[in-house]
């Protein structure tokens, strides 16, 4: 197969520096988490574009294997690669209430002291955190996981909602996907532009999605307790988001003040009242938009914004793209 992907000059074979990888996996990783974490440097390296990179796929503990589709593949143990290496890459770790292996660990950390970057994939991130090289600093991991990285961890500056954050010599990403997109910026800074935008059409995945994780977390409308006044107030707020509703009319449906419903409020979901509706609004705009053909003014409408513009407005700050931009990738494909 002849390749698509082409160098820029300034990375020409006379003057390349040597950059070693090393990918670190796990017992049971899966091929899909090791294609995830390595494909885009591993397709790099085939066609060229990737001039002294060295990849090595080692295992961060004895007798590990890759498990997938019925196959095994056994994983070199060697510490002493992680050691050495430019760039190290977390692939996946098993269990987050599980310690990481001590000597892994000192490995990680002795690699970084020399220099080499470190960069924890998924749920990669709870090894990198285990080594205390994310203590105050920002950093992401798999939005399902986020809350309790971020619960063992609380020195982390957490954005679930990001793909993936570049702090310098300490990187992190989100899940899957999320990983390739951490693989091209590496490869664009590492490389160049034309690298990285090169190989993602050979790949054919953008070079650079727009938006995060947000507008992929789960997040369907709560039951709230109806045995409370305010859990009651909140269920009876969900069956009418189409109307213009005030805080002041959820109070007085829960018979308190409004002082005492918006302290009551805060105390149960940990937001302000009008924070919480407009959050709801957006998550009920999400459905609408997932599993109708309703116009954008509609789902305004129906999710209780007083236009499409204020839904556009609310819907990119808390999903980070528009309405339309998000229909396009998660309609049915009925509603499509």
């Amino acid at each position: 197969m002849t390749s698509t992907v082409t160098r820029e000059n300034a990375h020409s074979a006379d003057h390349v520096t040597p950059l070693r990888l090393a990918v670190v996996a796990f017992d049971g990783v899966s091929l899909g988490e090791l294609s995830f974490a390595c494909g885009v440097f591993s397709l790099a390296i085939e066609h060229g574009a990737a001039p002294g990179m060295e990849l090595q796929i080692v295992s961060g503990e004895p007798t590990s294997a890759m498990r997938s589709g019925g196959i095994a593949c056994d994983l070199r143990y060697d510490l002493g690669v992680i050691r050495a290496a430019d760039l190290v890459l977390i692939a996946y770790w098993r269990d987050p209430e599980q310690s990481p292996p001590s000597a892994l660990l000192e490995a990680i950390r002795a690699a970084h002291a020399r220099g080499a970057r470190i960069a924890g994939l998924c749920s990669g991130a709870f090894v990198v955190a285990a080594a205390g090289l994310l203590d105050d600093r920002p950093a992401t991991t798999h939005w399902a996981m986020a809350e309790q990285l971020g619960q063992m961890y609380p020195k982390i500056h957490l954005d679930q909602k990001a793909l993936y954050i570049d702090d310098g010599d300490v990187l992190t990403s989100g899940g899957g996907a999320a990983a390739m997109d951490l693989g091209l910026h590496l490869l664009r800074d590492l490389y160049g532009a034309t690298v990285a935008s090169s190989l993602a059409r050979y790949m054919v995945v953008p070079p650079h999605r727009r938006g995060g994780q947000a507008q992929y977390i789960q997040a369907p409308l709560p039951e709230p307790d109806v045995a409370d006044p305010v859990g009651e107030a909140m269920n009876w707020a969900l069956q009418h988001l189409d109307q213009a509703l005030q805080v002041g009319a959820l109070a007085r449906r829960a018979q308190m003040s409004r002082r005492n419903f918006d302290r009551r409020f805060a105390a149960i979901t940990g937001t302000a009242p009008a924070a919480w509706l407009t959050h709801q609004r957006v998550l009920r705009a999400q459905q609408l938009l997932e599993t109708t053909d309703m116009t954008v003014e509609e789902v305004a409408r129906r999710s209780g914004f007083p236009s499409a513009a204020a839904l556009r407005t609310h819907f990119g700050r808390t999903v980070g793209v528009a309405p339309a931009e998000y229909r396009r990738t998660f309609a049915a494909p009925e509603s499509a």
